[in-house]
């Protein structure tokens, strides 16, 4: 079925034993220092199990004033190497190989992270950066550019003596070898600069530099940018297919094509979901029509159908998977012993992973992944004393406490209320291009089935349950209601409530107002819109939607303009009638007319009725996800609703 991707590839003097690789991704695993914690091993160690044919390191820095986020690893020193010769240890007692990825972060760092200013082609600043003067970069000498070089070449050195099977110079993303090969940001009139091949010279020299360092056998792959998706301005695959051809010459052994930079809108390496499977392989395939190397394609590949598929077309050799490798990093074990089902697959939700990136270089989390960056924590020992325990409420957070306390050897049974598994996460599943979040309610229903967890749907927990069950434990899963608020009109029979209108219960007319522009208001005016509906937003703080990642609300707010969806923002609402919206903005009362329904999604309330009904009754009683402290919109901006509920759902039956 998948001979494709498990068939060997030789990539230089390396082999690999399928072609499922991993790309770079930052964890922030590290320490402060940059030095490798056991964190950060024991991450890389469960995708070495995974049984991935390469994986490859986060962004390594090879200078001190080259790193590029807080956390992340460097190399730059030879005090570094013990760190990182446990990591390659590590990998290959567990059957893998493993690639470093070395890059300096130009103008894309910041002052905040290297404590000194930024150095690049030119002195352009980052467009995500140029609103903050410590971040304008200044031009390099071609002294600095010559020691920028050796960087890289003795950084080389150091990785090979670490045991890393092959090197990965990042010249992608916008990082500092983009950077001089992007006419967008290199302005220079030397010879690094201008023409094709003076802007390609800085990534020939590091190449050569390298390679003397490494030896002529070393497998070493180049990451490359094939477009920055803006137009004759920046970067486009005309001038990366002609560098593809010069970088095959200078003797890298294999390409690894993406697209975009982090100050590319909407197309940062990692897109959300609203960005198609597959994205970048176009160009991809340009890149391997021209050169006799190996290719590696990448781009929200999550399935293994997708992936062979890309193979068998001929867009590319190898498989790069990013996030699909957090989510599982047993996916290739998975597909190579036919348990497709029990895959957990990437949603592209940005939360944990990008998200946390971006809010300060946060340690990556993953929102259907809870085990993630706790392999070493979670590792399921059975439990020193067997409970019987019961988890009321079959959300993510029910589901992940039923799952996380049975494989503890628990002897766990589930009651959900409803009709079906999945909670308010199933309603998360209907708006525009979040359809794949229901592959995380479908897996915990298989999950539970797998692991012999007996489920009753349909079914009340109450306190006479928990006496007749003689239960040890029980965990209150039973996660959050919509607030009403208290504005006159929201009892008319024409106002609804979000959660009815996203599980079809209630059925809106043609013209609607929302109450509410944060996720789950804005999400719903976007299902609304697609249904060619007049849909207009009112919310009381400044910009709609008031939460979320970047990636999605780029594509979100976009869709509102093709759907004209009217925003109102910085709106008080004073009063609903049948068909109209009063609200106050800049101090005058204004109108919204001409309604069918109100819509209301102003937040959630925990729910939780049965915690002092059991005190007493049950020796143990624990509070998970929402049931706890519902997740409210600011604290959703920051971190995802569904994430940490999930995590603390997980994190509660593990303990239990």
């Amino acid at each position: 079925m998948f001979d494709s991707l498990f068939s060997p590839i030789t990539i230089g003097s390396m082999t690999l034993k399928n072609r499922l690789v991993t790309t770079a991704m930052e964890s922030c695993y590290c320490d402060d220092n940059g030095v490798v914690t056991q964190r950060y091993i024991d991450y890389v160690t469960a995708r070495a199990r995974g049984g991935w044919g390469m994986l490859s390191t986060e962004l390594t820095s090879v200078s001190k004033t080259g790193r590029a986020f807080y956390r992340c690893c460097e190399l730059w020193d030879d005090k570094f190497i013990p760190g990182h010769r446990k990591v390659t240890e590590a990998v290959h007692a567990n059957g893998s190989k493993i690639c470093i990825q070395l890059a300096h972060g130009g103008r894309q760092t910041g002052f905040a992270v290297t404590g000194v200013q930024n150095v690049a082609p030119s002195a352009v600043p980052c467009p995500v950066r140029a609103n903050n003067p410590a971040d304008v970069p200044r031009e390099l000498t071609v002294g600095e550019i010559q020691e920028l070089v050796n960087d890289f070449a003795r950084t080389a050195r150091r990785a090979k003596e670490a045991g890393y099977d092959a090197i990965e110079i990042h010249g992608a993303h916008g990082y500092m070898i983009q950077q001089f090969f992007s006419p967008f940001s290199n302005k220079r009139t030397d010879q690094y600069g201008g023409s094709l091949r003076n802007r390609a010279r800085f990534a020939l020299e590091v190449i050569a530099a390298v390679r003397r360092e490494v030896g002529e056998d070393f497998p070493l792959i180049y990451r490359l940018t094939t477009t920055e998706m803006m137009g004759a301005a920046r970067l486009e695959i005309g001038d990366t297919r002609a560098l593809a051809i010069m970088l095959e010459e200078a003797g890298i052994n294999a390409i690894n094509a993406s697209v975009g930079s982090h100050s590319t809108a909407g197309f940062t390496p990692n897109v959300p979901a609203a960005v198609a499977h597959g994205y970048n392989l176009d160009y991809t395939e340009e890149i391997k029509k021209v050169v006799s190397i190996p290719v590696f394609g990448n781009g929200r590949i999550n399935d293994p159908y997708i992936a062979e598929a890309v193979l068998r077309s001929g867009k590319a050799d190898v498989i790069g998977m990013g996030r699909a490798s957090l989510t599982d990093p047993e996916f290739p074990n998975k597909v190579r012993e036919g348990r497709i089902d029990e895959i957990v697959t990437c949603v592209g939700c940005s939360q944990g992973c990008t998200g946390n990136i971006k809010r300060g270089s946060t340690p990556i989390e993953c929102l259907v992944n809870p085990i993630l960056g706790h392999e070493g924590e979670y590792t399921f020992q059975p439990a020193e004393k067997k409970k019987k325990v019961a988890v009321v409420g079959g959300g993510i957070a029910g589901c992940a406490a039923a799952i996380a306390a049975r494989r503890r050897g628990h002897d766990v049974e589930l009651f959900e209320k409803s009709d079906r598994l999945g909670g308010q996460f199933s309603l998360a599943a209907v708006p525009p291009t979040k359809q794949e979040y229901t592959t995380l309610i479908v897996w915990q229903e298989n999950e539970l089935n797998r692991l012999g967890v007996p489920v009753h749907c349909g079914a009340e927990f109450t306190k006479e349950t928990a006496v007749e069950g003689r239960y040890d434990a029980v965990i209150l899963a039973t996660g959050a209601v919509p607030i009403i608020p208290r504005i006159e009109g929201v009892d008319l029979p024409e106002v609804m409530l979000a959660n009815d209108v996203l599980n079809f219960t209630a059925n809106p007319g043609r013209r609607v107002a929302v109450i509410g522009g944060g996720l789950v208001g804005a999400e719903t005016a976007a299902f609304l819109s697609h249904q060619s509906r007049e849909v207009v937003v009112l919310e009381m703080r400044d910009k709609i939607p008031t939460e979320g990642e970047p990636g999605p609300n780029y594509y979100m707010t976009r869709d509102f303009a093709v759907h004209n969806v009217e925003l109102i923002p910085d709106a008080t609402v004073k009063r609903i009638t049948a068909d109209s919206v009063i609200y106050e903005k800049n101090g005058v009362e204004q109108a919204v007319t001409g309604l069918n329904n109100t819509i209301l999604a102003i937040g959630s309330r925990a729910y939780n009725p049965l915690e002092s009904e059991l005190a007493g009754v049950v020796e143990k009683v624990v509070v998970a996800g929402d049931a706890e402290q519902a997740v409210m919109s600011g604290e959703a901006g920051k971190n995802g609703r569904g994430l940490i509920s999930h995590a603390h759902g997980f994190r509660a039956g593990y303990y239990i």
